[in-house]
């Protein structure tokens, strides 16, 4: 019979994500906590990346924030919950932090274009600020700065995501890049569609990693002294996440027809080397 956390280990290590790497090196107390709680973030993701009836995918979607209330009510249902409601309490993981996933989640459904920047940060906050800030509770902080720190990166680890899979993403009807930034420019949305390359759309995905690297160097800054040894598993996304972004601008943004990633071995160097000395950058 399978337990609740045999079910989110599987769930975690399925999805190959660089995220898991990072869990290797914590403590098995946190490494239940955060591995719950990413198996939480895989399967609301889930359901909108691979239900195709969009009513049907809100009804799922409905049938988990329910399921948050379950939880905070002590009687969970699903296994990722009965997985993750020891570490609520402890890690002081909310209601709001949960449901905020969530509403991420949802707006995958009801929009699938982005007007400006600041329209894509609100769902960047919700989808990864918010799951960062959640992360650096299980790693350990000890100031509320920290809790800035965690938002910046779950930004730049979602900016760096959506250049990487804007083919994907394009596959499923689905554009993330600001709206007025194409038309800036002079990218249309159709070649995107089409799997158009051209010099400007090398020049606007250049734009898009830069702005995901300052959000990398503001994030490094953010993070108070006291922390940096606990929020290591953070910093070791960052640099397997970072090593990804330079290596999709080494290939020239070639992310229409290809979903450029790094090898597993690639990642386990990076995660031990930051275990060892640090940050790399």
């Amino acid at each position: 019979m399978t337990t609740p956390q045999n079910y989110v280990q599987v769930k975690a290590a399925a999805s190959g994500s660089s995220f898991y790497y990072a869990f290797l090196f914590l403590p098995p107390p946190k490494r239940a906590a955060i591995t719950a709680f990413y198996a939480f973030c895989r399967e609301v993701d889930d359901v909108v990346d691979d239900v195709a009836d969009p009513s049907v995918a809100a009804s799922k979607l409905a049938w988990w924030a329910g399921e948050v209330g379950q939880l905070f009510a002590g009687q969970p249902s699903h296994p990722v919950m009965r997985a993750l409601q020891p570490h609520i309490e402890p890690y002081n993981i909310t209601a709001a932090h949960l449901t905020a996933v969530i509403e991420g989640c949802q707006m995958d459904l009801q929009q699938n274009r982005y007007l400006d920047y600041p329209a894509l940060e609100r769902y960047c906050h919700l989808v990864a600020g918010v799951v960062g800030e959640v992360a650096a509770r299980i790693f350990g902080q000890t100031t509320d700065l920290t809790t800035a720190y965690a938002h910046a990166m779950g930004q730049a680890f979602q900016l760096t995501n959506i250049i990487r899979d804007v083919g994907e993403d394009a596959m499923r009807g689905r554009i993330y890049l600001p709206v007025n930034e194409l038309q800036q420019f002079d990218v249309k949305a159709n070649d995107i569609l089409k799997r158009v390359y051209s010099e400007q759309f090398v020049a606007l995905m250049q734009f898009q990693a830069d702005r995901a690297h300052q959000l990398y160097d503001q994030a490094l800054a953010m993070l108070p002294a006291q922390d940096k040894r606990t929020q290591k598993p953070g910093l070791m996304m960052a640099n397997i996440y970072r090593a990804l972004l330079r290596e999709i601008e080494r290939d020239g943004f070639q992310v229409l027809h290809q979903r450029t990633s790094l090898t597993p071995i690639r990642k386990l160097w990076l995660a031990w080397k930051t275990q060892a000395f640090g940050w790399v950058g």
